[in-house]
Order: structure tokens, then C-alpha cells, then sequence
């Protein structure tokens, strides 16, 4: 029988307490991390400012979009271990995780970029899909009205993961593998050296490696590191949009477009809400501080041109749904120019190890994240390439001119 957390390790705050990884941030890439590091045998603390559950990040919510059709190389090869591992954690947990739905990628012309690229992903993976010409759109899916030019493929293993749920089954197998999970403790100041030093609202831990999960705080917790990437915090408006009669979307797939403007919108089957379609814009015009989100009023110029603009998509495109949203809630997307997540060591101090920036699309990778970020916690080198993914892309390596460090 495994031993508590307490009574393996008895006094985390002591002068004498070394952990080999203290992780800052208990959303899903931290939850995921913390999991692969206890798997490993690593002593390991995971640490979040605020009371779990809560909505106050990215992680929150019932449901996200899983799919293959990515059209990066390295985001493909982590979709193709994640997958497995969400199906690995399902069979752990005994709770269902994935709902297999299949996946439209559209692209509305004059654009073909989305479909394209993904498409040769799909291809070179040999992932099953099936492109749809115009005729098999019309006969299969009556719930959706595209130009006949439009590009389409169906991700036949596209899906739903339940958020909700899998965030709390990665927290749950951690903490009964013996990791602790420390709540509402807000992390006040961090001391880079050999063994790194992370001062907290409750105590000190003395850790050899610190990975920085920190979703949309990444800018205030790296800046006193000397560290300050190009990231946009976002308010982002989820619609719900209910169908016209009962059942008209039920069989509807999810769905990715890109749009006239090469924005993205996707969809996915109702969930949260029986008879509503979860169809909101991927991005956001409210730049915000995470700490005053809810502040943001609805009135916001970003607010009311997102909503006008998907009231007139689902008009347009959607002829079974009312094109006035039904529930709108609220999350936040941390946003890089490229929209490419940030995975690195400091660029000065290697054994603090950095993720964020996600930009609304990691969620599904969380399982390959965690497990990279564990290797190298570990010094080993990631098995994915992610050369694009690091500090070195951006100005300086993110480095603040002049800084003391």
C-alpha cells in the first residue's frame, strides 16, 4: 500500500526538504506535468494560487476540441502520443474521457491554407480522413450551408475531451501517486540558483528543477526572472447557440473553418447544454489582466464586433441554429505573435523550465506537453522536435535588456 504524501515526505518547508520538481501552475499542462513527474519517481510539488475547481484560468469548462488535422510537424507527432494517453488515463481513472465525434476541417475560399497543410499532415501520418466534395456535403450534412468551392475533410478520429474531468483525473492520479497538490498558495517571489527557491503566500520549497506552467500570469511570474515574451492575455467569448428543433445538430461533428479573413472558428456537439452548439470565434479583441478579467465589460468595442460578426456566421453557415446566442461565457486564451506555445529552458538558468503561450490550441496536447517537460526536468532532451517552440524565435531569446540576473 502506498504511503500518503505526508508521510512520504513529512516537512516540505523544512531547511532540509529538497524536492526534485516544484511545478507553478495547476491547470492542464501543470496537472499533466506533475502526473508524468510522479510517474517517473520524482519528488514532486504542484502548486495553484486559487481554490480547485476554479474558472479563473484556461482549463475550465466542460469540453475542448481533440484532432489529428494540425498543420504543424511537431504538433502532429504530439497528437500522435497524446492520443493514446488520454485513452491510457481513461482506462487509469475509469472515467471517460474522449468522445469521438469526427472533425470538419473547412476552409471557405478565397483561402485553402487550413485544409491544405492539414490535409498533408493527415497524409503523411496516414490518419484515416475522407475529403468531401460538395454533394457529400449536402447529402450528409444538412446542418451546415458552405459555398461549393469550399475545401473539406473529415478527421474521422476528431472528438470532444471533457475538460472538466480530465483535468481533475490527472490532479487526482498525481495526488494518489504520492504527489502534493498545494492549493490557494500564490507563489510571491522565486530564487533562481542550483536548488531554486520558491517563496509562496505559505511557505518556501527548495526544488532542483522549477517548471512554470502559469497559463495567463506567465508575463508576472517570468518577468522578475528577466524574462518577458511577446504574450497577449485574451478575454474570449464562448456562445452557445440553440437549434431550431430538437435534435437538428445532435449528429453534427465538430467542426474547424477557416474563415474568409483566414480567422478560425470552430464548433463542437452539444455537452454542457442539451439542444445548444458550442460555436465560438478562435481569438479575442479584449486584451485584459488576468487578475481582472471579469472586468471587462460586455459593452467592450473587441466583445461586440466578436459577437456580431459569429451572429452573422452562424446565419450564414448554419441554417438549423437561431444566430442569437443562447449562454455566453468568458475564458482567456495567452496569446504568442505566431500562435505557436513557448516550451524552454530559461535562457540563463537551465533548470528552470518554462511553458505558456498556449494561444487556445493546448489543451489536447497536454499529455505530450507534460511528458516533455518532464524529460527534461529529468536533463534529458525532448523526443519531439520543438526547436520552433523556444525562446530563441522571439527578440533577445525574451531576455529584459540590462536585467539583474
Amino acid at each position: 500500500m502506498m504511503a500518503s504524501s505526508s508521510e512520504q515526505f513529512p516537512d516540505i518547508h523544512g531547511v532540509n526538504a529538497v524536492h526534485d520538481v516544484v511545478i507553478v501552475g495547476a491547470g492542464i499542462q501543470g496537472s499533466a506535468t506533475a502526473y508524468h513527474c510522479v510517474k517517473q519517481g520524482l519528488k514532486t510539488v504542484l502548486l495553484e494560487q486559487f481554490s480547485l475547481p476554479h474558472s479563473r484560468g484556461s482549463s475550465h469548462g466542460q469540453s475542448r476540441i481533440i484532432r489529428y488535422s494540425y498543420d504543424q510537424t511537431h504538433y502532429s507527432q504530439m497528437m500522435s502520443e497524446a492520443y493514446p494517453m488520454w485513452k491510457e488515463l481513461e482506462k487509469e481513472t475509469s472515467t471517460p474521457l474522449y468522445k469521438k465525434t469526427g472533425l470538419l476541417t473547412i476552409s471557405l475560399p478565397p483561402n485553402k491554407g487550413l485544409y491544405e497543410s492539414s490535409l498533408n499532415q493527415m497524409r503523411k501520418f496516414e490518419r484515416p480522413h475522407r475529403i468531401l466534395d460538395h454533394e457529400a456535403r449536402k447529402k450528409e450534412y444538412p446542418q451546415l450551408d458552405i459555398p461549393k468551392d469550399a475545401l473539406v475533410f473529415m478527421d474521422y478520429d476528431g472528438g470532444t475531451l471533457r475538460a472538466d474531468k480530465a483535468l481533475r483525473a490527472y490532479q487526482d492520479t498525481f495526488k494518489n501517486c504520492g504527489g502534493i497538490l498545494k492549493e490557494e498558495e500564490q507563489v510571491l517571489k522565486i530564487t533562481p540558483g542550483t536548488l531554486v527557491t520558491v517563496t509562496t503566500s505559505k511557505g518556501t520549497y527548495r526544488t532542483r528543477h522549477l517548471i512554470l506552467t502559469p497559463g495567463a500570469w506567465a508575463q508576472k511570474v517570468l518577468r522578475p526572472l528577466g524574462l518577458d515574451p511577446p504574450l497577449t492575455v485574451a478575454r474570449i467569448n464562448v456562445p452557445y447557440w440553440q437549434e431550431k428543433e430538437v435534435g437538428a445538430m445532435s449528429k453534427f461533428p465538430n467542426v474547424i473553418f477557416e474563415t474568409k479573413t483566414k480567422k478560425h472558428v470552430y464548433g463542437l456537439q452539444e455537452l454542457e447544454y442539451p439542444g445548444l452548439t458550442k460555436i465560438p470565434f478562435h481569438g479575442g479583441s479584449d486584451n485584459i489582466d488576468p487578475d481582472y478579467r471579469d472586468t471587462v465589460h460586455n459593452e467592450a468595442v473587441g466583445h461586440k464586433s466578436e459577437i456580431e460578426f459569429m451572429k452573422k456566421f452562424i446565419a450564414r453557415y448554419f441554417p438549423l441554429l437561431l444566430s442569437e446566442p443562447t449562454i455566453m461565457e468568458t475564458c482567456m486564451y495567452t496569446l504568442t505573435p505566431d500562435d505557436e506555445l513557448i516550451m524552454d529552458r530559461h535562457p540563463v538558468y537551465p533548470n528552470i523550465i518554462v511553458c505558456c503561450g498556449c494561444s487556445g490550441h493546448g489543451f489536447k496536447l497536454a499529455p505530450s506537453i507534460g511528458k516533455i517537460l518532464c524529460r527534461m526536468a529529468m536533463g534529458k532532451e525532448p523526443h519531439i522536435d520543438i526547436t520552433a517552440l523556444s525562446f530563441k524565435r522571439f527578440s533577445n531569446s525574451c531576455l529584459i535588456n540590462n536585467s539583474k540576473l
